[in-house]
């Protein structure tokens, strides 16, 4: 079969094919992310959901990406779901030929975290939840030398978060660059784990019962555990930004001391003194750099600037401080 994207009209023949699927089926495109084709299936008592990935990411400005990571997250997910097997989806199949995955389905009652909390609906609980998570996985692969070896190619961090995160960022401050050129450094030199990569409210799906199930895997690679810890804060800091309403700043806020604190309780590796900044050029990026989030407003968009500007060049500035 060639490397043809699949569609709604082309993916029941080709899961028939791998032997998934016995005869005709139902199929429904799922949106959301922007970098591979998504597709839910259902066929009898079979319900998955197949992943494609893309060769050149939705996005405004071009951001070409190797439809390798396909396997990369295949490989991820399967880990990562014998750790926290109720927190991560179950891989299907993998077919490396065509940049393909299948993984199970949820339940249709989960809600997607983004979601979630730009409606209002913030459970801080779920910080909680994700840091023992993250600290689980960090763990075992600080001490797991296969694991690292098995995902030490970190070519995709680079093209899919270094370089539209923290270089393009750099780029447009010229007084900001020697602290970021720091923080890249760090992340691209100190390599003490595995690393999700694309830990985000968006990858991150809400059951009934208030409990995370993480996906997206694609970015995962042996690196530098502080990356994990402030990608999610950071859209944390940017939700929390985008609202003047104390209550849900609140709500917002206890999430993110949550997450850090159960993370710290429960991970074996220290947080780096350089997690706030890390936090603020990741949040700054979401503003002017490639990936850009579409919930803020000219108000909100100026206060991110400003707290980021702040944060990056005060290195005394703590993780608490940020969600003032």
């Amino acid at each position: 079969m060639s490397q043809e994207l699949l569609d709604e009209t082309t993916v029941v023949d080709y899961l028939n094919s791998r032997g998934l699927i016995s005869g005709p089926a139902q199929v429904e495109e799922l949106t959301g992310g922007v970098s591979c084709v998504v597709l839910a299936v259902s066929a009898g008592q079979t319900s998955l959901v197949l992943k494609q990935a893309l060769p050149e990411l939705k996005v405004a400005s071009v951001w070409k990406a190797d439809q390798r990571r396909a396997i990369v997250e295949a490989n991820a997910m399967k880990l990562l779901h014998g750790l926290t097997p109720n927190s991560v989806p179950d891989l299907i199949d993998v077919d490396p030929d065509n940049f393909t995955l299948s993984m199970s389905r949820l339940p249709i009652t989960c809600t997607n975290w983004k979601v979630d909390m730009l409606a209002g609906v913030i459970h801080p609980s779920i910080g909680s939840d994700l840091g023992e998570i993250l600290a689980t996985w960090h763990n075992y692969g600080a001490i797991t030398q296969s694991v690292r070896d098995d995902f030490a190619q970190d070519s995709l961090f680079e093209q899919l978060r270094v370089t539209p995160f923290y270089r393009s960022v750099a780029s447009k401050n010229e007084q900001l660059a020697p602290s970021i050129n720091e923080l890249i450094e760090e992340i691209t030199t100190i390599k003490t784990t595995i690393v999700h990569g694309d830990f985000s409210p968006k990858n991150i799906m809400i059951t009934q019962d208030i409990k995370p199930i993480v996906l997206d895997f694609e970015v995962a690679h042996t690196g530098n555990p502080v990356f994990d810890l402030a990608f999610v804060s950071a859209h944390l800091l940017c939700k929390f930004l985008r609202t003047t309403d104390q209550l849900v700043q609140g709500k917002i806020r206890q999430t993110a001391l949550n997450f850090l604190d159960s993370y710290s309780k429960n991970s074996k590796l220290p947080v780096a003194n350089s997690l706030p900044r890390h936090v603020a050029l990741i949040a700054r990026a979401r503003v002017e750099g490639v990936s850009l989030v579409n919930y803020l407003d000219e108000a909100a968009k100026t206060r991110v600037l400003d707290l980021t500007a702040k944060a990056l060049q005060n290195s005394q500035m703590t993780y608490a401080q940020l969600f003032l």
